[in-house]
This record gives structure tokens, C-alpha cells and sequence, in this order.
């Protein structure tokens, strides 16, 4: 089964090389739509978290959202296979590029203790690593390792360590992000997802309780490192925006402990991740059961 998949995989990746653009895009919508359709747990789910989120909007707007939400995952794979065949080129598809990078490059002068760069599975994540590392800012990204051993080994892991990114998984992640802090080193972070009962505790996420990692907070209390949040928002002719609210210093110091502090500070950072993902919430991994326990 793993091969079939993996064969698959790189038939579409070898059609994509060889077709124009447009048709990888056209037909990998229209896969979602067909997904949209067809795994109802997944659509319920999308529709169900989305109408909790968002208890104002009606039903047929919650259900455009969520076939939206399936049509913006199909434009980022689209867009990744178009990457991995050298079809597209990240400095095409960012807009502000040019004022990211001085905005980064001004907050990060004279550090000398790491960042720790956050994000969500929102729009395009993929692209956010490597505009960093092709502009000197190479990262240690943390995930999840794919069940495809195949599709991992051969095609993810190649990918997201071009340029000089580093991809550690889980099961080695707080060694390899502590040894590449205390190195002045970049850590990238997606902190948007379920978290198991260790390494976590109950925070608030559009106004429902979600399991939440403190890696974030615990690292910023013991090492001072910079946590920047930043996202790709990707706007209607295609291309993205990024999103960079600067810093997230705060160290919740009127907290009269740490576990306080640590809670205080990973709400605010589900606070960031919640602003960023209502500027279009039809970019956001809505499929995803966040909120199970």
C-alpha cells in the first residue's frame, strides 16, 4: 500500500513537470472537491470546528469556508510539487519579500540567542522555511514524521531540507532545538495542532480548550531566545503576503511562577496563531481535530 501511494505521489509529481501550471492547479482543486465529497468524516469534522469558531456566521457561509479549506490545501501541494520541479521560484510568489527580510534582519541584529520562528498549518506553510533559509536564516523544523515511510525518506524529507534547513522529528525535537539555540541557531515551530498530555497544558483557541505544546514558552523562559511569529497569507492572484507581527517577547513576568508563566505565555501564543488565521480562516487546516482531548 505504502509503494502504490508513493508511485502515485510521483506520477502526479512527473505529470506537473510536464504539464503547464495551470492544469496542476485545475486538477488538483478539482481532487479536493472530489475528497470534499467523499471522506464525510473529514468534511463534518471542517464543518463542524468551523461553525463552532465562528457561531456568527450561517451555515451556508460555514460550508463555503469548508470547501474552501479543501480547495486551499490542493493550491499548496499544487504548489509544492510546482517547487520540487523548479516551476516555481519563492522569490515569485512572496510580495513584501523585500520588507520581510529587513523587518527580520532589523529584529534579529546582535542576537545571539537563537529564534525560535512560529507558525500554523495556514495557506502555504512550506514556502515560510524556505524563503528564510535562501535569505540566510536557515532553520531546524520540528514535525511530525509522514506515515509513508516512502513518500518521508524520498520526496518530504529532501524537500524540506533544501538550502540548509534541517527537519528533526518529534521523537529527537527539545535535543536538537536546545543544541541549535545554544548555537545562535533558528528553530521553526508549527504550533497549531493537538498536543499530547505531556509537554502540554489546556489552553483557549477561538474561545474552545485545546491541548497546547509549552515547548514554545519553556524555551523562551530558559534560553531568552526570540520567538517570531510569522505567516504566508496568500492573497487572490496567487501570491502571498507575509504576515510578521515582529516579536513575541512577552515572559508573563507578573506570574507568580512558572507553570503560570509557561500557561500564560502559550495562550498568548494561540492568541497570535488566532489572529493571523482570521484574517482568511479558509486557509487553516480547519480538518484537522484540534480540539479532541
Amino acid at each position: 500500500m505504502q509503494r502504490l501511494e508513493y508511485l502515485t505521489v510521483i506520477f502526479f509529481l512527473k505529470l506537473s513537470k510536464i504539464m503547464p501550471s495551470f492544469f496542476t492547479f485545475g486538477m488538483l482543486k478539482f481532487f479536493a472537491i472530489i475528497f470534499f465529497w467523499i471522506l464525510k468524516k473529514r468534511r463534518n469534522l471542517t464543518i463542524s470546528n468551523l461553525s463552532k469558531a465562528y457561531p456568527e456566521k450561517s451555515k451556508k457561509e460555514i460550508y463555503a469556508l469548508a470547501r474552501a479549506c479543501f480547495k486551499s490545501v490542493a493550491v499548496t501541494a499544487a504548489e509544492v510539487m510546482l517547487i520540487i520541479n523548479e516551476k516555481k521560484k519563492i522569490d515569485d510568489l512572496i510580495i513584501n519579500k523585500d520588507e520581510i527580510l529587513k523587518s527580520i534582519a532589523g529584529i534579529t541584529r546582535d542576537n545571539k540567542k537563537g529564534i525560535i520562528f512560529i507558525t500554523a498549518h495556514f495557506s502555504n506553510w512550506e514556502i515560510l522555511p524556505y524563503l528564510l533559509a535562501i535569505n540566510g536564516y536557515p532553520i531546524t523544523a520540528i514535525g511530525r514524521e509522514g506515515d509513508n515511510k516512502l513518500i518521508e525518506k524520498n520526496l518530504t524529507k529532501p524537500f524540506r531540507e533544501k538550502h540548509g534547513n534541517k527537519n528533526i522529528y518529534k521523537n529527537e525535537a527539545m535535543r536538537q532545538m536546545v543544541k541549535t539555540l545554544k548555537g545562535g541557531g533558528n528553530v521553526g515551530l508549527l504550533i497549531d495542532q493537538k498536543a499530547g498530555r505531556t509537554n502540554s497544558v489546556l489552553a483557549t483557541f477561538f474561545g474552545m480548550e485545546c491541548r497546547t505544546t509549552i515547548s514554545v514558552a519553556s524555551m523562551k523562559l530558559r534560553y531568552d531566545s526570540l520567538v517570531i511569529p510569522m505567516f504566508a497569507k496568500r492573497e487572490e492572484n496567487g501570491k502571498y503576503s507575509i504576515i510578521l507581527y515582529g516579536t513575541a517577547d512577552y515572559k508573563a513576568e507578573e506570574k507568580n511562577s512558572e507553570d503560570n508563566k509557561i500557561q500564560a505565555m502559550t495562550q498568548y501564543y494561540n492568541d497570535i496563531l488566532e489572529r493571523a488565521i482570521n484574517e482568511a480562516p479558509e486557509q487553516w487546516f480547519w480538518m484537522h481535530d484540534r480540539w479532541r482531548m
